[in-house]
């Protein structure tokens, strides 16, 4: 009887690890694989995905001459990473990807996030150093957001959503970045993701 109940524990505690692998609070939406880069930041330092790896991190595309979506865009990403340091959470990264390389150079893009007086600028990479064409393919292929050249303007179409990637460079979830009620963009919602998955994967 002693070894029948022994069994039974050992059973109930094998099940009960089994069901916590099972009942991850994190679920990814999305599966793409974002391919190798390597781009100058804001600082004027090299970043990669290699670089990036061993940490989630939450993207968009702005561009600092945008008269439109691209201010409130940042100024939300600033309220997600004001939540995430409320809540205690460091190991995670900010990746902008500017959709208007020529005229975003780095002083430029650190003149631009110098605006929104972000809680945390360490954690945020403001990406240029490569063409107009090569970030159009890269957001259409590997993120599915759109980024073109308007033909008569200065401005670049490009879309309003954030993106989450995690720890292996495979884009997990998107977001709304911009919306004219903000309550419809998930502010919360992103920094709990980012919290929970950190909690479950780091």
């Amino acid at each position: 009887m002693k070894h029948k109940l022994i069994g039974l524990v050992l059973l109930l505690a094998c099940a009960s690890v089994l069901g916590a692998c099972g009942n991850s609070k994190f679920k990814a939406d999305y599966s793409l694989e974002i391919p190798d880069f390597e781009h100058v930041n804001q600082r004027g330092e090299t970043v990669s995905l290699e670089s990036l790896k061993g940490k989630p991190w939450i993207g968009m595309y702005i561009f600092t001459n945008c008269v439109s979506i691209c201010p409130p865009m940042s100024l939300n990403m600033a309220q997600v990473q004001e939540k995430l340091q409320k809540k205690g959470v460091e190991d995670y990264n900010i990746v902008a990807f500017s959709v208007d390389p020529d005229v975003d150079q780095p002083d430029v893009l650190a003149n631009y996030l110098s605006k929104y007086n972000v809680p945390d600028e360490s954690k945020w990479n403001l990406l240029t150093g490569y063409s107009q064409k090569y970030i159009e393919q890269f957001a259409v292929k590997n993120t599915k957001i759109l980024v073109k050249n308007h033909p008569n303007s200065d401005q670049v179409i490009h879309g309003n959503q954030f993106f989450l990637v995690d720890k292996d460079g495979v884009l997990v979830k998107m977001y709304n970045g911009y919306a004219e009620n903000i309550e419809d963009v998930p502010i919360d919602t992103i920094a709990s993701d980012i919290e929970t998955y950190i909690d479950e994967n780091l």
